[in-house]
């Protein structure tokens, strides 16, 4: 049988889920082009997840656009609950995703 040498002390759930979200993090940081991180997307999530994925970020780049928030629920078939979040997100004035997606967008206009 396998013994540890090495004892870790007990950590709780969340301790574990905040090592492992910020393990995880700094491995799509590592990430160096798009091609590889579709492979790693490919690699870790289902189709379902990769589709929750991408509607999650079509609603955000809609909000951002300024597209109202009923259009995006009929046309996504999403509800105003996920939109309003989302609008709430996009509001904070540290938002990563709206730098990401202000950034996407100067990029495609040059």
């Amino acid at each position: 049988m396998h013994q540890h040498t090495r004892v870790r002390a007990h950590r709780t759930p969340g301790q574990v889920a905040t090592e492992t979200r910020r393990e995880l993090a700094a491995v799509f940081a590592a990430v160096d082009n798009p091609a590889a991180m579709e492979r790693l997307f490919d690699d870790l999530f289902t189709r379902a997840e990769l589709h929750d994925l991408i509607l999650r970020w079509r609603l955000m780049k809609m909000l951002q656009e300024g597209v109202p928030q009923r259009v995006i629920a009929e046309t996504l078939g999403i509800s105003l609950c996920k939109i309003t979040r989302g609008s709430r997100v996009l509001k904070q004035p540290d938002a990563i995703v709206a730098k990401l997606l202000r950034r996407a967008r100067t990029t495609q206009a040059s």
